[in-house]
């Protein structure tokens, strides 16, 4: 597990980026629901963590794609392919998020 941050950083309605190996990772929350998905944008490159959270959608601001905080997957065009999801674990008042596999990174 990767720490991302004190719960009480992590307000309703926010996100924060973090960096495991070279992949970052956006972690919300989401009405009290804690979500962490690949930062990247798939349909370009653009940062989720930067977009608007509504719900468990969070928009990517560079072209309005929107995707799923819970499956991944894509709920609005352009984007086409979903982001990968990552579990998250609240411990002792820390978020964590549960490491990509090394062959899921590469």
């Amino acid at each position: 597990m990767i720490y991302a941050c004190r719960l009480s950083e992590l307000p309703p309605g926010e996100a924060v980026r973090i960096i495991v190996g070279e992949v970052p990772i956006a972690v919300f929350n989401a009405d009290g629901s804690l979500y962490a998905i690949d930062d990247t944008c798939t349909h370009q490159d653009a940062s989720l963590s930067d977009g608007w959270l509504e719900g468990c959608l969070v928009e990517c601001p560079l072209h309005g794609a929107s995707f799923d905080l819970r499956t991944g997957l894509p709920a609005g065009l352009p984007a086409r392919r979903p982001v990968r999801t990552h579990a998250v674990t609240v411990r002792d008042g820390a978020v964590y998020v549960h490491a990509p596999a090394a062959e899921e990174v590469a």
